[in-house]
Order: C-alpha cells, then structure tokens, then sequence
C-alpha cells in the first residue's frame, strides 16, 4: 500500500523536481500526519461515520474531489503563464535555483506540509481503509486509542523511508530536473494527474 502510486506520490515527486529535498519533506511530512490522522480517527471510531454516514462520506468525497481538480487547474494554469524577468519583461523559461522557494503553489516549507496534509485529509478512501484495516490488529484487550496511535506511527515511519527514497532519487538526477521546461512538463502531468484522481473520486460510490 505505501508503494503504489498515487496522490501523495506524485506531490511529493514534484515537490523534489521544482523546489529541492527539504521542501519534498516537508510535503511527506504532511502526508504523514493526515496518515496520523486517519489512524487516531479510526481508533476512536470517528472515522466509522464515512462507512455508516452515505450523507458524511459523499460530504467528504465532493470536498476532496474539488480540492483536486482546483489544485490540478491551478497547476496547468501556471504552466502556461510566462515567467516575469527581472526587469518586469516576460520570459518563457528561466532556470530555478534548485531547493529555492518560489510564490503560488508549493512556495514555503509550511505550505508544503499544508498541501501533503489536505490532500491526504480531503481523500475518504483513505479513512474507509483504516476503518476497515486497522482494528483487525488492535489487540482485545489494547487501548484502542493507544494502538491505534502506534499502527498509524508504523505506517507513517513506512511512509517517510519510502519517501525519501524516492526524494533521494531525484536528487541525483536534480541537474536535469532543474530546467525550466522540464518543471513545466512535471507540473503539467502532476497537474493533470491530480485532476484524474479528482474526477474518479467525483465518481466512484
């Protein structure tokens, strides 16, 4: 489950690309603690509204799908605004100085994490699954609370190592990822991938 692609992965990758390592953390960071999240949630049973609740969970999934196709158009829509040069004249490709925070989307280490933790908040699917998964390993006789707390944290340090795998790896091809081109592109397929996930949680029961 911490390897399969999707959301949280792709942020993550194009927070790597386009801004360096520490702002990538930051973003994996903030995925971890909605991960955190969903894991106290469901050990306390609050999460069991979405699997009970059709009025809590469709509330959820209209949030979450709006959340990211906006965040999708919003990143397609940069891609096709040409970047301003010093002197105020308009440019359409200038090279980023790897690790730099930029303005807009992504730009800060605390928007980082903001952007990691409602992407993985605003995804129902992920609390059905804790609710679903995680009181299978609670022990009867366990804090319910207190284990689900470690689970959660369990999954999280699984999370992170993957994670900074995948940062890692881009680091060593960061040379080329740099350019200014190739950070358009990323935005755009991150851009559109988003909006696909997006319109499939729009659509799925």
């Amino acid at each position: 489950m911490t390897i399969v692609p999707g959301m949280d992965t792709a942020l993550v990758l194009r927070s790597a690309i386009r801004h360096g390592r520490r702002h990538a953390l930051f973003t994996a960071l903030g995925v971890t603690t909605g991960v955190l999240v969903w894991g106290v949630a469901a050990a306390v049973g609050v999460s069991a509204l979405l699997t009970t609740s059709q009025v809590a969970y469709t509330a959820l999934r209209w949030a979450g799908a709006a959340y990211l196709v906006w965040f999708g158009v919003s990143m397609l829509r940069q891609t096709l605004r040409p970047k301003p040069a010093a002197d105020g004249r308009a440019v359409t490709s200038v090279p980023t100085t790897a690790g730099a925070p930029e303005h807009g989307i992504g730009g800060g280490l605390m928007r980082a994490w903001a952007t990691g933790l409602a992407t993985n908040l605003l995804n129902p699917k992920v609390g059905v699954f804790y609710v679903a998964m995680l009181p299978q390993f609670i022990p009867a006789d366990a804090p319910h609370l207190l284990a689900g707390v470690l689970l959660a944290g369990v999954h999280n340090l699984e999370g992170l190592a993957w994670f900074t795998l995948l940062i890692a790896g881009t680091g060593l091809a960061r040379s080329w990822l740099s350019r200014e081109t190739v950070h358009r592109w990323i935005d755009r397929v991150t851009g559109t991938v988003l909006i696909g996930f997006g319109v499939r949680l729009a659509l799925s029961e």
